[in-house]
């Protein structure tokens, strides 16, 4: 059955167009012909006649009625912008039809069209402006939020539009913190910069504010944690939007408000990626990625995706996680072919299978036991995943001319103390040994980076669910201090590594200054509304075997080399162990004896630095 209901609103839209566009014609008309306006009345008349129902059927067959006013964009505003272009031809092709015998100017089309223009315009802005006035009238007449923005550029300046384009929102900004002193006392989308950064104290209590909201895609996480700080003090409610990598990733936008994260408190600079070299290694390639179900795996996966491979292999032997990365890599990317292959690196006859089907061009290699003690309880573990499924990969990669290859290594791999980080070592040997056999331009590198925030079974997650059983916290040892990376941040060097073309290097990561661990539970503790050592205790429980009171990312022989890129740089080249293929084969024969001891001493054989035995 139609809808025979009459849209008064819509006629009334087009009543409102006609009528304006058609007193136009008159006021371009006053316009060219000031004073002698009056003795061309009858030949304004007969233009009138003609143009005045032109305009509305113009307004009607573009369906000016049909987009809304109040949310009109500068895309909506095409529609009107057609329809005076077809006018002024109208214009002219009536112009010519009667020159001689109506008097019409040839400036009158074209004043009309501008006057129109502005017009148009300005009617939709005054519908926004009565609409969001109405909403203001209704939503301020109850308790709104006075809210203060931390960062009066882009961001900060969006952060406002949005809160004064939408009142139900609930809250109203009062003004802008900026240290940029070019930006005092100025008014940034209708709203004031109030004072710098360091004054939030008293701005706060002048203006009884309710909230702050950091609106600092960039800001570092001395500048965050600092304001959290102080907005901690002065007990208000502390929100920001998301951090630059979020924004990049298109899984959020900017506008986004959420509350801070332990993240914000570690935001370094955006990374300066070399998009151009990345790709050229990247796109239209075959790629596969070990372990590509797991934290930085997967993440890997993500950022090769945006540089357009032919192909990429998702590698790991865990189906659930494998499935899940699969799943949402294909729906995101139907035109490159995913391919989930469910298989262990140390198995070798089925990873000859794998390459020799899909011919990798590129490998990242991030399948590895990572947990320290587990791996002091399981050391022959930590040899056949790590080192023998490292040499299965390097060794096949070489025998099918991989181009490039990228081994995930850890701070951990430095003067080991555990079976972990030592059997990292011997892989990155095992990557090394691989390089010196090729000088065809390929490029076999490992990358070497501390903890990464969030990913699985890192400090944060146990730290968050700990908080919400109500505690206590645990912490190894006070003085524990680790270097972090956000799990984009670590991926997308680790596909820039790959681009540097140093083939053998270990790169370092530039990870910024080491953070306290028990620094980091009393951060997270605050964020999650709580005081600690009040409302959740935290509990020093000691250090597990294998475990050091601070990582190094080099140890004393090695220092480093600049790279090209500003946040990687080279590890110089210790001495280099003699017999490297032997001494694996025999750590395996060692390995499947599940002699922990032994296990042990043909690590000390391979790395001197290694200091676990006996533990």
């Amino acid at each position: 059955m139609k809808n025979n209901k009459i849209n008064y609103r819509a006629i009334l839209k087009v009543l409102i167009d006609g009528c304006c566009w058609s007193l136009i014609t008159i006021i371009s008309y006053i316009m060219r012909l000031e004073n002698s306006f009056t003795l061309y009345l009858y030949d304004i008349s007969i233009v009138m006649v003609v143009i005045a129902p032109i305009k509305f059927i113009l307004i009607i067959a573009n369906k000016h009625h049909k987009i809304s006013w109040r949310y009109t964009s500068m895309q909506d505003f095409k529609v009107p912008i057609i329809s005076i272009a077809y006018m002024t031809f109208v214009y002219f092709a009536f112009y010519i039809i009667v020159q001689g015998r109506i008097f019409i100017p040839r400036s009158v089309p074209l004043i009309d069209a501008m006057i129109s223009i502005i017009v148009f315009l300005l009617i939709r802005m005054s519908a926004q402006y009565v609409d969001a006035r109405k909403k203001r009238t209704n939503h301020y007449s109850e308790k709104v939020k006075k809210v203060l923005i931390v960062g009066a550029g882009d961001s900060g300046s969006m952060v406002a539009k949005e809160i004064l384009r939408y009142p139900e929102m609930g809250m109203i900004p009062i003004g802008y913190l900026d240290d940029d002193p070019n930006k005092q006392k100025q008014l940034i989308s209708n709203v004031q910069v109030l004072g710098k950064i360091d004054e939030i104290e008293k701005i706060v209590y002048e203006n009884e504010v309710d909230e702050i909201i950091i609106a600092m895609a960039v800001a570092s996480g001395t500048v965050i944690r600092n304001i959290l700080n102080k907005a901690n003090e002065l007990n208000i409610h502390c929100r920001t939007i998301p951090s630059f990598n979020e924004v990049i990733s298109g899984n959020v936008a900017i506008t986004q408000l959420r509350e801070v994260q332990v993240e914000d408190l570690l935001r370094r600079k955006p990374v300066d990626l070399d998009k151009s070299k990345i790709k050229e290694y990247l796109k239209g390639k075959s790629i596969l990625v070990s372990g590509a179900g797991g934290s930085i795996g997967s993440e890997i996966v993500r950022q090769i995706c945006t540089f357009l491979p032919k192909k990429v292999v998702l590698l790991g032997r865990g189906e659930n996680s494998i499935h899940e990365i699969y799943r949402e890599i294909s729906r995101e990317y139907q035109h490159i072919d995913i391919v989930p292959v469910i298989t262990d690196v140390r198995d070798k006859t089925s990873l000859e299978f794998v390459f020799q089907k899909h011919q990798p061009d590129v490998v990242f290699h991030a399948a590895a036991h990572k947990h320290v003690y587990l791996m002091e309880s399981n050391p022959c573990q930590a040899i056949l995943n790590n080192i023998i499924g490292t040499k299965n990969l390097v060794d096949l990669s070489l025998d099918e001319n991989v181009k490039t290859f990228v081994n995930i290594s850890t701070d951990k791999a430095i003067n080991p103390t555990s079976v972990m980080g030592a059997s990292k070592r011997v892989a990155e040997y095992i990557v090394e040994d691989a390089s010196k056999k090729i000088n065809d331009g390929r490029n076999y590198v490992s990358v070497r980076f501390g903890n990464v925030l969030g990913s699985r079974g890192s400090v944060i997650p146990i730290f968050k669910e700990q908080i919400e059983r109500g505690g206590p916290v645990t912490v190894t040892h006070p003085e524990m201090k680790r270097y972090f990376m956000t799990i984009p941040e670590a991926s997308q060097l680790v596909l820039q590594a790959g681009a540097l073309n140093k083939n053998g290097a270990v790169f370092v990561l530039d990870m910024g200054e080491p953070v306290k661990i028990v620094d980091m539970a009393r951060d997270l503790i605050r964020l999650s509304g709580l005081e600690p050592d009040k409302d959740i205790s935290i509990a020093f429980t000691g250090m597990k075997p294998g475990e050091k009171l601070y990582e190094e990312l080099l140890n004393a022989e090695e220092g480093t080399n600049m790279t090209q890129h500003e946040s990687i740089f080279v590890a110089k080249k210790d001495s280099y162990p003699q017999n490297l293929d032997k001494n694996i084969q025999e750590m395996l024969k060692v390995a499947k004896t599940y002699d922990s001891l032994e296990i042990r001493k043909m690590i000390k054989k391979i790395v001197p630095t290694y200091t676990g035995i006996g533990e």
